[in-house]
C-alpha cells in the first residue's frame, strides 16, 4: 500500500508538539531539539568562546576562578548559570500555565518562545555593537538551552535530555556494559541491555554532534543568521497546537 506522504507530514506536524505523547513522538521532537542545541552550542563557542549548554564546565570554571583568581570569568559563569536556570524556570511556568488551562499548546508555547528568541538572536546579533554584547549573547543562548532542555525533560518524564551529552554518553556506556556482560548465574535474571535506549541515545548524541558541525561551519560562512532556519523549524512544529487553541478560543462563548 503506497504511503500518503502529505497526510503523514500533516499528522507529524499536528502531533509532534501536541499534548498527547508517545515514545516515538518524544524521540522525534528530541531529535530536532538535539540538532538545534548542537547548532546553538557551537555558534556560542565560536562567537563568544563559551559552551552555553555545558553547565558542568560553567560551574567548574566558577569554582576554579574563585580559587585561582579572575573575577571577570566568575561573573560570566554566574551569569551563564543563572540564565540557564531561568530558562528552565520559564519552561515550568509556561508549561504549568498551559496545562492548568487545558491548552493543546502546553508544550508548543515553550517551543514558540524558544523559536522567537533564536529568530531575534539570529537576525539582530550581527548588528549589535554594544561593547559588552558577548554578555547578551551568553544570556540569550544559556536561557534558550535551559528552556529547551527543560521542555524535553517534562515531555519525556526525565527520560531524555537534549543538551546534557555527558549524561547520555554515560547511559550509552552503561548499556554497552550490559551487552558486554555475558556471565549467567543460575537462579538470577540475566543482565539484558536495552537496545532501543542505546539506539535513541546514540541518535541524539550524533545529532548534537551534527548540529555542532553545522553551527560552527555555518557561523564561519554566514554569521549569526545560520540559526534562523532552526528557529523557523521550531515555529513550524509549534504551529498546529497553537492554531488549534486559537480556533477553540474563537469558538468559545463570550461573557
Amino acid at each position: 500500500m503506497p504511503v500518503d506522504l502529505r497526510r503523514t507530514s500533516r499528522e507529524f506536524l499536528r502531533d509532534v508538539a501536541g499534548p498527547a505523547r508517545t515514545p516515538r513522538l518524544n524521540l522525534q521532537l528530541a531529535s530536532v531539539l538535539a540538532l538545534t542545541a548542537g547548532v546553538l552550542n557551537s555558534v556560542g563557542f565560536v562567537a563568544v568562546s563559551v559552551y552555553t549548554s555545558h553547565m558542568t564546565g560553567i560551574t567548574a570554571t566558577i569554582a576554579d576562578r574563585l580559587v585561582l583568581g579572575g573575577w571577570a570569568l566568575v561573573w560570566v559563569g554566574v551569569l551563564a548559570f543563572v540564565s540557564f536556570v531561568s530558562g528552565a524556570m520559564s519552561c515550568a511556568v509556561l508549561f504549568n500555565w498551559g496545562r492548568r488551562r487545558g491548552l493543546l499548546s502546553r508544550y508548543a508555547n515553550v517551543l514558540l518562545l524558544e523559536a522567537c528568541l533564536i529568530l531575534v538572536f539570529g537576525l539582530l546579533a550581527e548588528s549589535l555593537t554594544w561593547g559588552r554584547r558577548n554578555l547578551v549573547f551568553i544570556v540569550v543562548l544559556c536561557f534558550t538551552m535551559g528552556l529547551q532542555n527543560a521542555i524535553i525533560t517534562k515531555i519525556s518524564a526525565a527520560q531524555i535530555r537534549t543538551t546534557h551529552v555527558t549524561g547520555m554518553v554515560t547511559d550509552i556506556g552503561i548499556e554497552l556494559g550490559k551487552f558486554a556482560y555475558r556471565e549467567r548465574t543460575p537462579g538470577l535474571e540475566p543482565v539484558v541491555a536495552d537496545g532501543g535506549k542505546l539506539g535513541m541515545l546514540s541518535l541524539l548524541v550524533g545529532l548534537f554532534l551534527l548540529g555542532g558541525v553545522a553551527g560552527a561551519s555555518g557561523y564561519l560562512e554566514f554569521g549569526f543568521p545560520v540559526v534562523v532556519p532552526f528557529a523557523l523549524l521550531l515555529l513550524l512544529l509549534a504551529g498546529a497546537p497553537l492554531a488549534a487553541d486559537l480556533r477553540r478560543l474563537r469558538r468559545a462563548p463570550t461573557g
